[in-house]
This record gives structure tokens, sequence and C-alpha cells, in this order.
């Protein structure tokens, strides 16, 4: 096992951030759903079932904290898990769920 990084008081506060941030259900949904593949604003809204004001929004918020970055393709604007660290720590994490999720069905 490695060593831990240590970092600044600054840096747990953007840290404790991104977390608070990632919280709201919402807000994590939309994570998710550019966790595979670049995503637009509407078809966001819909696959989540949102308004796309309440989709951009959120989406101000997650780019402020580096969460998501942003492609401009054309006139539109897909929005993406940029950061191979934020990546990593959500599949890890939803990998984590589904295989509880997964025992608890198989248990008699």
């Amino acid at each position: 096992m490695r060593g831990r990084v240590r970092i600044g008081d600054d840096q747990v506060v953007e840290l404790a951030e991104m977390f608070r941030l990632m919280s709201d259900p919402t807000r994590l949904r939309i994570i998710l759903a550019c966790l595979d593949a670049p995503a637009a604003v509407g078809e966001m809204a819909e696959r989540l079932g949102i308004s796309a004001s309440l989709v951009s929004h959120h989406l101000r918020l997650l780019r402020a904290a580096r969460l998501l970055g942003a492609e401009r393709r054309g006139r539109q604007v897909f929005y993406v898990v940029g950061d191979q660290h934020i990546r990593s720590m959500l599949s890890d994490m939803v990998d984590h769920v589904a295989e509880e999720d997964a025992e608890t069905e198989a248990a008699p």
C-alpha cells in the first residue's frame, strides 16, 4: 500500500466541498450521466426527468468544482467527467454499491 499524500487545510476544504456537491442526488445523477460519455444538457434533462435549466444550474456548480469539464461541438456543449481521479473513484463506488446489491439479492 502506498503512503497517503498530505494536503493542506485549503485543500481539505476544497475536498469537503466536492463531497458536499456530490452528496446531492440530482448532482450525483448528473455526474454519473457524464461518466462514460459526454452528454448535452438536453439529453441529461430528458434522461433524468428534470428541466434543462435545473441541469444547467447544477452544471455550473459542478464545473466550478472541477468535477465536470465541458467540450464545445459546434453549437452544443457536452459535459464529461474529465479527470481520471474522479472517474475512477465514482466507478469504484458504483461497482461497490452494485456488488452490495448483488450480494443482498443472492442471500437466501
